[in-house]
């Protein structure tokens, strides 16, 4: 298909204009609350939507199928970010004020890697068409590891991306507001929140593994591709926030995102066929795969409503609780510090506090009046600001 100079254009001007609309509206930091984020997951369905038929109007009433069974899609598999992303948070203890800030910087960077894996997917898949076999095999091995149970859990701990931030920059002990980077003794360091930022980039690579290969057995036009990926990413943040709290309660989503996969890595084996192997192969019509996909959402969440899950004893009592047995101990440590900074008050001590990120290799020592984490070690930060010496305590 071929689209217009324009249309770019336009794409772009619509997301910026959405971008600087967004960060106005969030310009001082607050906790979402349940109705803002129902508001700005309307505007950015509405936006998607309204693109659509601007598709449609345009470029055919087949692209704009496509564009909505690719948005649509995209915005099903997103459903896993949303879980990792409150890992992610209730890990490093991220204050509910700064999550959307920590977001909004996600989606940007999500948004350019996302370009990039999409635009070397389409030019592979232009010039070797039998790469859609690969493609569709990721995705059945994506469906069965749902289905199993067997989906690898991502943490943050370990996360590579994250440990390299640490080699580069000292990483302070505590948030620092809504900044990343703060200077102190005329030494630059990096705050939590940028380790967070780097933590969610992260996992958005690891799914982009499904996302690229999914997207592509809508359509593998660069700008229907791109296009419906970015109007699904740029609602996510406004999707966490409404479900925050409530993802538990859909536990029968796992099951229809492994229908879905499976279903669309099936559709790329018969695309590879059609193209590869012989042209009477039959294809599945992208208007068939939107179907599937509606029908498939509804089913799950019907379901879940329908048959909730038996509550546990290790349900939380509200919104994601911190994640890992590092934080654990170090709660538990934090407690002793603090009760040992009541009993000497005023006397110049340092207190050990062992901290381990995930893994548990290193150990790091914070001292009292916001001694900072060296780039090598393990914990960029709790996330608790910790009182400085000559700081009123009450």
């Amino acid at each position: 298909m071929n689209v217009p100079l324009w249309a770019w254009a336009a794409f772009g001007a619509v997301v910026l204009v959405m971008l600087a609309v967004d960060l106005l509206a969030h310009r001082k930091e607050h906790v979402i609350g349940f109705k803002e984020a129902a508001i700005w997951s309307g505007v950015w369905v509405g936006v998607s939507l309204i693109f659509a038929v601007v598709v449609g109007l345009t470029l055919g009433g087949g692209a704009a199928v496509d564009f909505t069974t690719a948005w649509l899609l995209e915005k099903s598999l997103s459903v896993d970010n949303l879980f990792v992303f409150a890992l992610i948070f209730g890990y490093f203890k991220v204050p509910r004020q700064y999550q959307h800030r920590v977001l909004f910087f996600g989606v940007l960077g999500a948004l350019i890697f996302r370009g990039i894996f999409l635009g070397l997917g389409v030019t592979i898949v232009s010039k070797f068409a039998a790469i859609l076999f690969v493609f569709g095999a990721i995705l059945l091995y994506s469906a069965w590891k749902l289905i199993s149970g067997d989906d690898d859990t991502i943490d943050p701990g370990k996360s590579i991306a994250v440990r390299l931030l640490r080699r580069i920059w000292p990483i302070t002990d505590d948030y620092r507001g809504a900044k990343f980077f703060v200077k102190e003794a005329g030494k630059r360091f990096a705050t939590p929140l940028l380790a967070v930022v780097v933590a969610i980039e992260a996992a958005d690579l690891v799914f982009a593994v499904d996302s690229v290969p999914a997207v592509l057995a809508v359509t593998d036009d660069a700008f229907i591709v791109y296009t419906s990926n970015a109007f699904a990413i740029l609602g996510l943040r406004a999707l966490y926030f409404l479900l925050a709290g409530m993802l538990e309660k859909f536990h029968y989503l796992g099951k229809g995102l492994a229908f879905i996969l499976a279903f669309i890595g099936v559709k790329l084996f018969l695309q590879a066929g059609h193209k590869v192997i012989n042209p009477a192969i039959p294809e599945i019509p992208s208007l068939v795969s939107l179907g599937v996909i509606v029908v498939a959402l509804t089913v799950a969440i019907v379901a879940s409503i329908r048959y909730p899950k038996p509550p546990t004893d290790d349900d939380p009592a509200s919104g994601p609780a911190p994640v890992g047995p590092a934080f654990d101990q170090a709660e538990q440590r934090v407690g002793e510090f603090s009760d040992h900074r009541q009993q000497h008050d005023g006397q110049q001590q340092s207190v050990g506090a062992t901290v381990v990120l995930g893994v548990g290799e290193q150990e790091a020592k914070a001292h009292r009046g916001g001694d900072q984490l060296g780039g090598d070690q393990e914990q960029p930060g709790l996330g608790q600001r910790q009182p400085k010496a000559g700081e009123d305590r009450g």
